[in-house]
């Protein structure tokens, strides 16, 4: 019996120090090394839709004002443009985040890529969705446009790519539908359950309850690190002028 748990602490103790060498070599991996291009996204035209806010939910945009969100970089007001009853990303202004913090959810966002085509890859119409902050949904302009397949629109951003493409054309409104469950810790920080998110893309299934291997990282492997149960949301600016309206939420828990 001592023999058998002393192995066990001695490979107990090996797999912590692989884990602890594989995080500090992440920091020497290009962002090029978490991108694949295979499989490719299959195209699927997407029909015709109209998703009016359900009586329980909370309106965090309804066309008239900001005043659900703060700046991310300093919690002041946000510099996005309200015009029309459309929120516009204000380039390089930086990103917004909710005032309220939400765990489990469901929420429906409607978003438009520009309608003249500027850039190419991650550099056309790119923003993005993070639940409670960390858990990006890709916000691309992923119509005829070549990037790497968990990169694309309506991609878990580095982990999941769509199950297929239901991207209109610039200038045409997109709308996402997701169901997102929030991990759980004990409380030594240990995790319990993962993430998992459901997504229609423009009313097409592209995300069917994926588990999350972690938050969202540009560079390296996601990992999880224990966290509050609720947290805001995060809209990004990602330098290019992405629209959005009818943003709601349903809490879930």
């Amino acid at each position: 019996m001592k023999l058998k748990c002393l192995s066990l602490m001695l490979l107990l103790g090996f797999v912590g120090s692989f884990s602890l060498m594989a995080q500090q070599n992440e920091t020497k991996l290009p962002p090029e090394a978490t991108e694949f291009y295979e499989p490719k996204v299959k195209p699927v035209s997407p029909g015709n839709e109209n998703h009016l806010p359900p009586a329980d939910a909370i309106v965090l945009f309804g066309g008239n004002d900001l005043n659900a969100w703060v700046s991310e970089r300093d919690g002041s007001f946000p510099k996005w443009k309200v015009e029309d009853g459309i929120l516009t990303v204000a380039p390089r202004t930086g990103g917004i985040k909710s005032k309220e913090a939400f765990g489990d959810v469901q929420v429906h966002i409607e978003w438009r890529a520009p309608s003249e085509v500027v850039g190419n890859g991650q550099g056309r119409g790119n923003s993005g969705f993070f639940f409670m902050g960390k858990y990006e949904l890709q916000i691309l302009d992923s119509y005829n446009n070549e990037t790497y397949s968990n990169g694309q629109a309506a991609s878990i951003y580095k982990q999941h790519p769509p199950l297929v493409n239901a991207m209109r054309a610039p200038g045409e409104w997109n709308t996402y539908d997701a169901v997102f469950t929030a991990p759980r810790f004990n409380e030594n920080g240990m995790l319990i359950s993962p993430a998992r998110i459901t997504v229609f893309h423009n009313g097409i299934l592209v995300q069917n309850n994926v588990e999350l291997r972690g938050p969202t990282q540009y560079i390296g492997i996601p990992h999880y690190v224990a966290h509050e149960e609720k947290l805001p949301f995060h809209i990004q600016d990602h330098s290019n002028p992405v629209s959005f309206r009818n943003i709601w939420v349903r809490k879930l828990d």
